[in-house]
């Protein structure tokens, strides 16, 4: 390998777990890939109609809007790689059920919907862990291209999976096709079996289920960068669902295929994103964030007016070839941008929001579609979802995304707690007090910045907070905020970060007394104490 792979793309490879892992786990992609296949096909030889071929995709989604984030608390609680062996073979049962049903004929639109929503389950679970291993497996210096090099694999298996499961479905039918799906899970079992993954030491601060949920929602309302990523990503794949809800009728009824030229349009998904993320970095050197999204939504939406037109199948493969390259780019960039303002601490959890309002927009889009190609028709509603994408995408375009530049390293500038006696983690709720003293002509800046400041507060643990002043010494203003127990409070001072320290750092000079403002901790007393 030359100097310049091994510090470049590539360099993750090195690792010989990362590259195990990263094989396997793109052999178990595709085996997902040709089960999709299978079943998105299945379904219109059971039902026709458009809104039963849109709740196959529905049920494969739907999970993962409702399980994200349990998933996401489940990752940092659990031994990540027992709990990915675990859901491994859940999904692999789900395969074998469903290549036994198609094998004996008895497969019902009822069954395949079910079944479909139990690998939606496995895939909710196993979402939040595979993205959480990586930074176990590189080096933080090589954790960016590792993350690259797993959207490479995603799209590798895109592009190969439903073209053999279609050519596979279509030589052998739908048992052989699911059969090959449980096939590719054993890989994934071994490479996660051959993992030596150190133990994780023990921590008197470990978050229980319960505390760990409540803590990533608290962040996940206060944190405004994340509501405009939320936002722009629901707006964008709400509408350009319509296409991954409609193909198979699209394939079918528009252009005429078969169970193998629906597979290749999804290998032509797969390949266009292949080339979607090879161009993306030199789309990055003339685009901001806001305009790479811009570019993919107007993309999407012509492909989808053009496939609404029904063209010949010679053409319809550039368009989804430009289908999967203008996805890449959206899903990328709106990824990308998550992951930047993330402090490590909450990475799961609030990934898992971002994938909860991801699947959501696909599911919810996908049964909607569903239904307005029902009422006008599979190209009318193409037409409808490609011209309010268009719209939507450069209305959106006036919310611009956060940069994620802020240093979210922790600052660890908090002192211990001045306690008379130690304090058991569980006591609580726990109200915090800073005295600040601040002149007449500094206030309506010091608010400011202290409103800034409560945005930080809550994110990182609190539950409550404001600011008050003294009724008889109006210079003297304090803020409070409250947290759940005292452990809480505790984790709140290792989260607190680089960038949060400046924003404190900015309303304390607006303090003119002769000592620090002064910090109490007011403990809750039950009955009797």
């Amino acid at each position: 390998m030359s100097a310049a792979a091994a510090t470049g793309a590539f360099a993750p490879l090195r690792h010989s777990t990362f590259a195990v892992i990263w094989a396997a786990t793109v052999l178990g992609n595709t085996g997902t890939f040709m089960r999709d296949v299978a079943s998105s096909w299945l379904v219109t030889d059971l039902a026709s109609g458009p809104a039963a071929v849109s709740l196959i995709q529905a049920a494969g989604t739907l999970p993962i809007f409702l399980l994200a984030i349990p998933a996401g608390v489940l990752t940092d609680i659990l031994d990540r790689r027992r709990f990915l062996i675990a859901v491994q073979l859940l999904l692999a049962s789900v395969s074998l059920a469903l290549a036994v049903l198609s094998w004996l004929g008895l497969m019902t639109v009822t069954a395949l919907v079910a079944l479909t929503f139990v690998g939606g389950i496995g895939a909710a679970l196993m979402g939040p862990a595979w993205q959480a291993i990586v930074p176990e497996l590189v080096p933080a210096k090589e954790l960016k291209p590792a993350v690259a090099l797993n959207s490479l694999g995603i799209n590798i298996a895109r592009a190969v999976g439903p073209a053999v499961g279609g050519l596979l479905l279509a030589s052998a039918g739908a048992a052989a096709t699911y059969g090959a799906d449980v096939a590719s899970y054993a890989f994934v079992i071994l490479a996660l079996l051959w993992w030596k993954r150190p133990e994780r030491a023990g921590d008197d601060l470990s978050e229980g289920f319960g505390g760990a949920f409540r803590a990533g929602i608290r962040y996940a309302r206060a944190s405004r960068d994340l509501h405009v990523v939320l936002l722009r990503a629901a707006v964008f794949f709400a509408f350009a669902s319509a296409v991954w809800a409609l193909l198979p009728l699209i394939a079918r009824n528009l252009l005429n295929g078969d169970a193998g030229f629906y597979g290749i349009l999804l290998g032509a998904v797969g390949l266009g994103a292949i080339a979607g993320a090879l161009v993306l970095p030199r789309l990055r050197a003339v685009l901001d964030a806001d305009g790479l999204i811009l570019a993919a939504s107007l993309a999407a939406a012509a492909v989808t007016a053009a496939l609404a037109l029904a063209p010949p199948g010679v053409l319809a493969l550039p368009l989804l070839l430009l289908l999967g390259a203008a996805w890449i780019v959206a899903l990328t960039t709106l990824n990308g941008t998550a992951q930047s303002i993330l402090p490590n601490w909450v990475r799961g959890r609030a990934l898992a929001v971002y994938l909860t309002v991801f699947n959501g927009a696909m599911a919810l889009g996908s049964l909607g579609w569903g239904l307005v190609a029902e009422a006008i028709g599979v190209s009318g509603g193409l037409l409808v979802a490609g011209a309010g994408l268009a719209a939507a995408g450069m209305l959106m375009n006036r919310v611009p995304l956060p940069t994620g530049e802020a240093d979210l390293m922790p600052s660890s500038h908090w002192p211990e707690p001045l306690t008379a006696a130690p304090v058991p983690h569980d006591r609580g709720p726990v109200l915090i007090l800073i005295e600040y003293r601040v002149g007449e002509p500094d206030r309506a800046a010091f608010l400011r910045a202290m409103h800034r400041l409560s945005e930080e507060r809550r994110r990182d643990g609190a539950y409550g907070w404001g600011i008050t002043e003294d009724a008889a010494e109006p210079d003297r203003l304090v803020e409070w905020f409250t947290v759940e127990s005292w452990a809480e409070h505790l984790r709140q001072h290792g989260r607190v970060s680089q960038a949060d320290a400046d924003i404190q750092a900015e309303a304390r000079r607006y303090h003119v007394g002769p000592e620090e403002p002064v910090v109490r901790h007011l403990l809750t007393l039950g009955r009797g104490a």
